[in-house]
C-alpha cells in the first residue's frame, strides 16, 4: 500500500476540499491511502509543507491540491510557475514523487470546478511513480 501525504491550499477551499475528497476516494480505489494532510494558505505556500511530509519515512509520495484562478493581473501565472518549479526540486531532493494536482493558471472559477478531477490524476501519478521506482 502506498502511503500518501497531501498538501491542500485553503485559498478557493470550496474547490480544494472537493479535490481532497476525490483524492482520498481515488487513493482507496488504488489500494493506497492519504495518511496525512497539511493545509496551507495558498499554492505559493506549499513547498515548506511538502518538505515536511517528504522528510517523514511513513510517507511514500506527496500529492498537491490547489486551484489558482485568474485575476486581473498575471499573479496567478507567477504563483503556479514558482510553486511548480520548487515542487519539482523537492521531489528530486528527497527522491520521492510529488504529484502536481494544482489547476490553473488562467482559469475561471467555473473551469476550476470542472477540473476538480485533476486530484484523481495527481493521486494516480503519485501511486504509479512509487510503484515504478520500487
Amino acid at each position: 500500500m502506498v502511503k500518501l501525504g497531501a498538501v491542500v491550499a485553503e485559498f478557493n477551499f470550496d474547490i480544494t476540499q472537493m479535490m481532497l475528497d476525490l483524492a482520498r476516494e481515488h487513493a482507496k480505489f488504488l489500494d493506497s491511502e492519504i495518511t496525512e494532510v497539511i493545509t496551507v494558505p495558498g499554492v505559493f505556500d506549499m513547498p515548506l509543507a511538502i518538505k515536511k511530509l517528504l522528510k517523514n519515512d511513513d510517507i511514500d509520495a506527496v500529492v498537491t491540491l490547489g486551484a489558482v484562478i485568474e485575476g486581473s493581473t498575471s499573479h496567478d501565472e507567477i504563483v503556479v510557475q514558482h510553486a511548480s518549479r520548487k515542487i519539482a526540486d523537492l521531489a528530486l531532493e528527497y527522491d520521492k514523487p510529488v504529484a502536481l494536482g494544482i489547476t490553473g493558471p488562467g482559469m475561471t472559477r467555473l473551469e476550476a470546478h470542472q477540473r476538480v478531477d485533476y486530484a484523481k490524476r495527481a493521486v494516480e501519478a503519485a501511486v504509479k511513480m512509487c510503484k515504478r521506482l520500487e
